[in-house]
């Protein structure tokens, strides 16, 4: 038997201290809140309003789903925890994502986070569906507030919405908001502090007779399972047309026979069964809407009807995608280049002024080679990672993203998936691990393994210095035509050769591993908005503090083992030989050498030498580390990374004379890191994702083997292509 819930808190006045309090209120426990809408309501630009960058990032115990969790302190000095619950249409469970929140509604997650109030974040624009949420929300027997956000647009439109009626109808505070300008906060945030001092919500609507007896039995074998009666009366209606196996109700005695006998019951008197929690929920949310809002009789087409006019043109709108993806990768180029170069004088001075007070010797060596020739010599594309989160963020939060699926979904029809499963794709140009838990959206497990299975293959944050570098080297600025050059041309197809490639892998596994009938799409398509320049800038400032951690903690590592690789054991040379050489027999003969030697063959038909081998064994652990080092390497010391682009174009081969790097290794090197799965990271979430354990195991070393044979054979038919052609020299 499921083990009963634990007793709720007090709810009594006492619980929570009045606004105005004053110092009393710091003494109490933190109140705990929940937040959870609809998609597009604008949920995470309130909670970043309300908690700014007091938030850290982790994942739901157990699962890979990422949770969002931050505080502040309410008006009486009561510190209040917010947790980002992730976005629902309702409490069905029919994806991971919405299962996570109920479990979490419903204390069944373990006892890890129980919600002392929930605040549920509603779009004032489209109140009627939004309410279907609400309204299961309400039944589950906790306090409960609503943030009417966007306010001011549903105004703009000429809705009028009776705020003191509709507290009347819910039995819940209301709070009209407008997140992306911080309107209404205050009052929101005293409506949270009362919130437990209030009676607890409970259903607003009857039920009918014949309804109610069917149920009777459901209801009374939740309650005998743990749920309280309120959360039971939601839990069973919900039943009749959900999933009657989930993690939180497999254990409750006899619920599948009992469920099975009330539906079958009510399908004999005429009812459906599977539609009867919807047409009794939308029944009451209608005479809600009649006796609360007003809305111009006169529909207009609003700004982004005749927006997507254009944008979701069957010619234009692709082609203004792929103008958009050119615009973001030629900015990565020309908006970083002076940030870029502020960096580079900057760890250029540090690494001088830290040299120049130490005396020569191997800890000179270690501060100047080791730490600011590799983990400088990576930093310097932070500006170039701001601007592509901000893009993307940019994208998201304006309402262009669901465009985006919507316009693919004509193409990931044709290789098995639908335009949902792109959503997850797109989030991979940032990073894999947040696009493979973006999969928890799509509901057939099949469509979402295959998305995980590919999500990788789209070129993420972490590749971009590894193109920044080799782009910088040997690709020129020529312009193509105004606002795009050759390097930003080249970045956008190596983008796109990792996304048709992995429309193309996905198209394979859908006729062979994970074969499956393809699914009708339903997606809302939510009004273009400006977004909030306080929320872009908390996202962009989360990304970026993530790099950063990276870079100093596994970067930073990585760097010092492989500066110590370099270094040992001591190599006798001939001190009349130049420097250069010195070096050069020092490094050959070092751990790190003789190990680049014994990979040499492996990379020699790619065109590579065993410097090239020895730093993409060191990035299997992180791509980034690839340019860190080769910065250790070839010992830039405190030079800035331009002279790290300088040595590898000049760089020859002792024997034959001939150059290391050309154009045609470049290109060859890039598609490698297309293709091949470097990052420990993904790896361990793919296995979570897939199903954990053997299964878990199974389909990430599937993704890592195809990948890497992948990358492997498209770099050699790069190198052996261009040689036979005689684009080589």
């Amino acid at each position: 038997m499921t083990t009963p819930p634990p007793t709720p808190p007090d709810r009594t006045p006492t619980a929570a201290a009045e606004p105005g309090a004053g110092s009393a209120g710091a003494t109490q426990d933190a109140l705990r809140v929940a937040i959870i809408g609809n998609p597009n309501t604008g949920k995470t630009t309130l909670f970043n309003a309300l908690t700014g960058l007091r938030q850290r990032v982790g994942n739901f115990a157990g699962v890979t789903v990422e949770r969002v969790e931050g505080g502040f302190r309410g008006p009486d000095g009561r510190r209040i925890t917010v947790l980002d619950l992730p976005g629902s249409y309702s409490l069905s469970a029919g994806s991971p994502d919405e299962r996570v929140a109920l479990d979490v509604l419903l204390n069944r997650d373990g006892g890890h986070w129980t919600p002392d109030v929930v605040l549920v974040v509603v779009d004032a624009v489209h109140l009627e569906r939004n309410l279907f949420l609400a309204g299961q929300i309400i039944e589950l027997g906790l306090p409960v507030v609503i943030a009417l956000n966007q306010f001011d647009v549903a105004q703009a439109e000429g809705i009028t919405i009776d705020v003191p009626e509709l507290i009347h109808e819910l039995g819940v505070p209301i709070v009209p908001t407008v997140a992306k300008r911080g309107e209404g906060l205050d009052p929101l945030k005293r409506a949270l502090l009362t919130a437990t001092t209030l009676p607890v919500p409970s259903r607003k609507f009857v039920l009918p007779p014949a309804v109610q007896q069917a149920l009777a039995p459901v209801h009374a074998c939740l309650v005998a399972g743990g749920f309280s009666h309120s959360a039971a009366g939601m839990e069973a209606l919900r039943l009749l047309g959900g999933n009657r196996t989930e993690p939180h109700l497999v254990d409750v005695p006899q619920l599948a026979e009992r469920v099975q006998e009330a539906a079958a019951s009510l399908k004999a008197q005429g009812f459906s069964p599977s539609r009867l929690e919807s047409e009794v929920r939308y029944a009451w949310i209608a005479q809600v809407i009649e006796r609360t809002t007003s809305r111009p009789r006169a529909i207009k087409r609003n700004l982004s009807d005749r927006i997507d006019r254009v944008v979701l043109h069957r010619v234009f709108g692709p082609l203004i995608f792929l103008v958009l993806m050119a615009v973001v990768f030629q900015a990565v180029f020309s908006w970083a280049a002076p940030l870029m170069d502020g960096i580079e004088g900057l760890i250029a001075t540090m690494g001088g002024a830290v040299g120049d007070r130490m005396t020569d010797g191997d800890l000179k060596s270690l501060v100047v080679d080791g730490v600011f020739g590799g983990v400088g010599s990576v930093l310097v594309f932070l500006p170039q990672i701001a601007i592509l989160f901000a893009f993307i963020t940019l994208l998201e939060h304006s309402g262009y993203m669901a465009r985006a699926a919507f316009l693919m979904d004509r193409i990931m029809r044709t290789v098995g998936l639908h335009g949902k499963s792109f959503i997850p794709m797109l989030s991979g140009y940032a990073c894999a691990v947040p696009g493979v838990m973006a999969t928890r959206t799509i509901e057939d497990p099949k469509d979402r393994l295959a998305t995980i299975m590919v999500v990788p293959l789209m070129s993420c944050s972490a590749r971009l210095p590894v193109y920044t570098l080799l782009i910088g080297a040997f690709v020129p600025a020529t312009s193509l035509f105004p606002g795009l050059t050759m390097q930003g041309a080249t970045m956008l197809g190596m983008y796109l050769l990792g996304t048709v490639a992995a429309l193309a892998v996905a198209a394979i596994f859908k006729r062979t591993l994970l074969k499956g009938p393809v699914r009708p799409m339903i997606l809302e398509l939510p009004p273009y908005r400006w977004p909030s320049p306080w929320s872009l800038l908390v996202s962009v400032a989360q990304r970026c503090q993530l790099f950063l951690r990276r870079a100093g903690t596994v970067i930073l590592a990585l760097s010092i083992v492989l500066w110590a690789l370099a270094t040992y054991p001591k190599t006798p040379v001939d001190n009349a030989l130049p420097e250069e050489i010195q070096q050069e027999q020092q490094l050959e003969h070092s751990i790190l050498g003789q190990t680049g030697r014994a990979i040499e063959p492996l990379v020699r038909p790619l065109g590579y030498d065993w410097k090239i081998g020895v730093s993409i064994a060191a990035s299997f652990a992180a791509r980034e580390v690839f340019v860190s080092t080769m910065g250790t390497i070839y010992g830039v010391g405190s030079e800035n990374e331009a002279a790290l682009t300088e040595k590898l174009v000049a760089e020859t081969n002792p024997v034959t004379g001939k150059k290391v790097y050309t154009p045609l290794i470049a290109i060859g090197l890039m598609v490698f890191y297309v293709f091949a799965l470097m990052c420990i990271s993904t790896i361990a979430v793919t296995v979570r994702e897939a199903g954990g354990g053997a299964l878990g195991w199974k389909w990430a070393t599937i993704q890592f083997a195809y990948m890497l044979a992948l990358a492997y054979g498209a770099a050699w038919v790069v190198y052996a292509g261009g040689t036979a052609l005689g684009w080589g020299g």
